[in-house]
C-alpha cells in the first residue's frame, strides 16, 4: 500500500522537481505540475496523456479514474494511494514526470480573446 509520505519522497527524487503549495493540496513539479497530492493524504491526482489515462484506467480500475471534469478529459487522473503498491505508484510518477518534462503544444482556446499586438 503507498502512502502519502512514499509518493513526496518519490516525487522529490525525480530529477528537477520542487514542492508546491497548490490551493488545498501540495504539487510536484517540473517546468509544469504533473502530480498533486490531496491534503489528507488518501489521493493523488497525476498528469497522464489521455493514453496512458486509459490504459491505468482499463488495467487497475480500483485505483486509477479520470478526473470527474474538463480535467479528466485532458489525462487528469486521480489515484488511490492505498489500491497501489508502491512499484505501482513509482511507474505512474514516473509516466507524468516524464510528461511534465517535455513540451506539448497547446490547444488554441476559441474562447480566449487575442489582443491585438
Amino acid at each position: 500500500m503507498a502512502t502519502a509520505a512514499a509518493l513526496r519522497r518519490m516525487a522529490l527524487a525525480l530529477e528537477g522537481t520542487v514542492e508546491a503549495p497548490h490551493f488545498d493540496r501540495a504539487a510536484f513539479k517540473t517546468s509544469r505540475i504533473y502530480v498533486t497530492l490531496a491534503g489528507d493524504g488518501l489521493t493523488a491526482n497525476l498528469r497522464f496523456t489521455p493514453d496512458q489515462q486509459a490504459l491505468k484506467c482499463a488495467v487497475a480500475p480500483d485505483a486509477f479514474s479520470p478526473v470527474a471534469n474538463a480535467w479528466g478529459a485532458q489525462g487528469w487522473t486521480t489515484a488511490l494511494l492505498a489500491e497501489l503498491s508502491d512499484q505501482e505508484l513509482q511507474s505512474a510518477l514516473e509516466a507524468a514526470w516524464q510528461g511534465s518534462r517535455t513540451k506539448q503544444p497547446r490547444t488554441p482556446n476559441p474562447k480566449r480573446k487575442r489582443s491585438g499586438r
